[in-house]
């Protein structure tokens, strides 16, 4: 009876245990079934995270794309204003200065007429600058002429003066020639007393030696036939009234001519004395043409003096052609 009772028992617990293991399989393969499906959802759920990552990641780059569109649109707009406003001033400005067609065709003839006047204006002056570019070319000749004229005669009155110095250097006696002018200038205290117009006898010595050489340069064979004038002026310095001064720079130059012709047929043949006074010109310039020291004051005693100087008898002309040089 009582193994009757175990083989019972032992049934009994056999079934719980087979149950029990059943249950637990059961609840093994719902944990692994949950497992599973946790496993999937949780990689589910990262691959949608991950999507909606790249999802957003273009829709941000997309963003960024329709601001970057957007801003050149709106720079464009703003450009296309500007334009509009540009154009809308040209065409303001192009209505204000518009001209019709028969105005401008009126204008264009107005201004072909002008044309066609203007160069028969400029026809006629092409044939006056013509004529006067011939004249000019002849005047332009005849000035060459007159220039080579002038230069012969500058040369023979520097040969002249260079004659002068050189002959008063042969003779070792100390004058004044001016080197431009040629004239001799001899100092008025040496050869007068003070306010005198009789020569001194320091002025007859200096005259005595320095006139001859003077005048045989001049009527000498090679100089004479160029020769217009032996000229003695008298200068004075600025004391005194004009009219005093003029009568005593005449009067000294005066006794420097007759003392010359005193002494004339001591070193001039007869024929030559008679040139010497037909070419003698004496002249009085009162207190004229003084001279002036470095200070730009009169120097008195240097503007007491006589000179004696010649003119050659082109010297008028070469005034004359300086003077029409000097207007051409």
């Amino acid at each position: 009876m009582k193994r009757r009772n175990r083989k019972k028992d032992s049934a009994g617990f056999n079934i719980w245990r087979s149950y029990s293991d059943m249950m637990a399989g059961l609840l093994m393969l719902f944990v692994l079934i949950m497992c599973v499906t946790l496993f999937q959802a949780q990689k589910n759920y990262v691959e949608r995270l991950a999507e909606q990552e790249e999802k957003m990641l273009i829709q941000n780059e997309y963003t960024s794309a329709l601001l970057e569109k957007q801003s050149e649109l709106d720079e464009q707009a703003d450009q296309l204003k500007t334009q509009d406003e540009l154009l809308a001033e040209q065409e303001e400005k192009l209505a204000e200065q518009n001209l019709t067609l028969e105005e401008m065709q009126a204008a264009l003839a107005e201004q072909a007429a002008l044309l066609e006047e203007k160069t028969a204006t400029l026809s006629e002056q092409q044939t006056t600058l013509e004529q006067q570019q011939a004249a000019l070319n002849a005047r332009t000749e005849e000035l060459k002429e007159k220039q080579s004229q002038i230069d012969r005669i500058v040369g023979v009155k520097a040969e002249v003066v260079e004659a002068l110095r050189e002959e008063f250097r042969k003779n070792n006696l100390d004058v004044t020639i001016d080197t431009q002018t040629g004239a001799l200038v001899l100092d008025s205290n040496v050869m007068f007393d003070y306010d005198d117009v009789e020569l001194s006898d320091a002025g007859r010595e200096m005259l005595q030696k320095a006139l001859p050489i003077y005048c045989s340069v001049l009527l000498s064979d090679q100089y004479l036939p160029n020769v217009a004038e032996i000229i003695i002026d008298g200068y004075t310095d600025t004391d005194g009234t004009y009219e005093y001064n003029l009568e005593l720079s005449q009067r000294r130059s005066l006794a420097v001519a007759q003392y010359l012709l005193e002494i004339k047929e001591g070193f001039l043949e007869e024929g030559e004395s008679e040139i010497l006074q037909q070419k003698l010109t004496v002249n009085g310039h009162s207190m004229s043409n003084p001279v002036l020291d470095e200070n730009g004051n009169v120097d008195k005693d240097a503007s007491r003096r006589v000179e004696v100087k010649f003119r050659l008898k082109d010297e008028e002309m070469i005034e004359e052609l300086y003077e029409l040089m000097g207007n051409s």
